[in-house]
């Protein structure tokens, strides 16, 4: 595979990595009521150590795309 096909691949996988991002935010700010009932259903969390358990898994799924699609696509743009 050249590098010039790595480029668009990439991309696309930011860009879906990002929209996934953000319908996780978007349903932890706007459902967080329902999200925690359904959850509570099958572990017992305390809405602190829940909302918590949210926040790191995002702030990890967002380093996670940053540094596994952003950062080779930033770096392949400045390699051309």
């Amino acid at each position: 595979m050249l590098l010039q096909d790595l480029k668009p691949f990439l991309l696309y996988c930011t860009l879906i990595n990002y929209a996934i991002l953000l319908v996780w935010f978007a349903a932890f700010v706007l459902a967080h009521d329902f999200v925690y009932r359904l959850h509570s259903r099958w572990f017992a969390l305390p809405v602190e150590r829940f909302d918590a358990l949210h926040y790191g898994g995002m702030a990890v799924y967002k380093i996670g795309v940053l540094l596994l699609n952003l950062v080779p696509l930033l770096a392949l743009c400045m390699l051309s």
